[in-house]
């Protein structure tokens, strides 16, 4: 489908479309490749250029992406929680890459960070990632090198741990959501990093794709249970989706388990990085097509898809009687009592009051810094310099930690921290509903969020926005855990 969405630097739109995807863009996993070793779970992934038509217009020409194994999303990665997983990287571009699995609490040295957990992986070179999955849930995997523009450009895919207790479901659908911007014969346009992206909310696309095509018609039966899993691949754009005649029951945060519940105001608001877990039971009649909308821009609503109910016999006549609640996660609780607290200001950006920040020890003008740098964003005063900075925080290993992030910018922010969950305790000063576990946290403009985590995991980590267009602009920096 195409969206409204229009980018104030002279990026032309054309009209919004809604068209069909193939049933292997539902979310089928592919199968695994034979285990290296008898006690883990193997996958091969090979990065490299492909050619994927994004629209299925049959005029439209395949676009020029770059593609895990060939496939815009990469293979489903799915193994079970306990498992250990091992993935070979093959590196097929004509430049340096990594792989990042976000959100696994893994080990630092599977973290796929370039120079600051591992050596890139040139062109033509290999590196074999391996590591336990202590969590169940919904994650995805990306390069962590040139994000903005490997990412942007098809380099990533879904990573499923599942349950050792699923809950009973007639259908499970993987859904990979992203943006593109392309011209109406389907061609990628636009340079990566633009000016205008970095400052403002990141690089906007004007075609949305599920699973690396348009969707429009999903067919199901009335009465049918789905456990839908969302994943915001988007290097910028934020979804709000409500889910029109339809009662959707969120079930996990960011991978992990929360207390079913239905969306708080009624859509499901997802930044880029994060992930939600839905149980969907098909409450229509038979021949009774229920839309999902995407409103997050009021203004610029759209029909996201839509759920055909198939003519003949409901599968069932009431919703199944099953428990929709999952098991938690072996998250180490934090002890808020003796947590260290911290504060965390987020600032820059077009229209912004940052007027200078440091950069590399330096203390520089707000246009110095854009100049000289092409940062315009900043933590807590300081812009980032790269992966191999010094730390901002340096965290004792096994301690409670307790950060109160403030979001001074006209801009959202989804803030990623590497290698560990937190728990989000409150937003701007009332309790946060259901103290959900995350790895990435939204922030609109102005809020202010209070996070909990133990730092538990050793090693040198990343915290920074997932508009990758920020990260890049120098919203991130580094958690030495030690």
């Amino acid at each position: 489908m195409r969206s409204n969405l229009t980018p104030s630097h002279g990026f032309s739109i054309s009209r919004r479309r809604l068209l069909g995807a193939s049933a292997a863009g539902l979310g089928l996993a592919v199968l695994p490749a034979l285990p290296a070793r008898a006690e883990a779970r193997a996958y091969s992934l090979a990065p490299g250029p492909a050619r994927v038509k994004l629209l299925a217009d049959p005029k439209a020409q395949a676009a020029d992406v770059w593609a895990f194994s060939g496939s815009v999303p990469g293979p489903v990665v799915r193994a079970r929680q306990g498992e250990r997983l091992s993935i070979r990287l093959g590196n097929g571009l004509d430049r340096a890459t990594t792989l990042h699995c976000h959100g696994l609490r893994l080990p630092n040295g599977m973290d796929g960070v370039p120079e600051l957990t591992q050596a890139p992986v040139d062109p033509g070179g290999s590196f074999v990632y391996e590591f336990d999955l202590p969590d169940a849930g919904t994650y995805w995997y990306h390069p962590h090198t040139q994000t903005s523009e490997q990412v942007g450009r098809g380099l990533y895919g879904a990573l499923i741990v599942e349950e050792k207790q699923p809950p009973k479901v007639d259908r499970e659908l993987v859904w990979v959501m992203d943006d593109w911007r392309v011209d109406d014969a389907g061609a990628l346009t636009g340079e990566f990093n633009h000016p205008h992206d970095i400052s403002h909310g990141g690089r906007i696309g004007n075609l949305i794709t599920v699973n690396g095509a348009e969707l429009d018609d999903v067919p199901v039966r009335a009465g049918e249970r789905i456990r839908l899993r969302l994943i915001n691949a988007a290097n910028g754009r934020v979804f709000g989706l409500g889910f029109e005649g339809l009662d959707p029951q969120v079930i996990a945060i960011d991978g992990h388990p929360v207390a079913p519940h239905a969306p708080e105001g009624g859509r499901v608001v997802m930044g880029p990085g994060q992930r939600r877990d839905l149980i969907v039971d098909m409450a229509g009649k038979p021949g009774d097509r229920l839309a999902v909308v995407d409103d997050y821009f009021e203004r610029l609503a759209y029909t996201f898809a839509t759920f055909v109910h198939e003519p003949g016999s409901a599968l069932r006549s009431s919703p199944l009687d099953a428990p929709m609640a999952l098991a938690a996660n072996p998250l180490p609780e934090p002890d808020l009592a003796a947590a260290v607290a911290s504060d965390i200001v987020i600032e820059g950006g077009a229209m912004g009051g940052l007027r200078q920040a440091m950069y590399q020890g330096e203390k520089l003008s707000l246009m110095d810094l854009w100049r000289r740098h092409r940062k315009v964003w900043v933590l807590n005063g300081v812009a980032s310099s790269g992966f191999t900075e010094d730390p901002m925080f340096k965290l004792q290993r096994g301690r409670s930690y307790r950060w109160r992030l403030k979001n001074d910018t006209a801009w959202d922010h989804p803030m990623h921290l590497h290698g560990h969950a937190f728990r989000i305790l409150t937003r701007n000063g009332k309790p946060a509903a259901h103290r959900s576990w995350s790895d990435t946290v939204l922030l609109h403009a102005d809020d202010e969020v209070e996070i909990a985590f133990v730092a538990d995991n050793p090693g040198k980590w990343l915290f920074h926005c997932h508009v990758l267009e920020h990260h890049f602009g120098g919203m991130g920096t580094v958690v030495d855990v030690a």
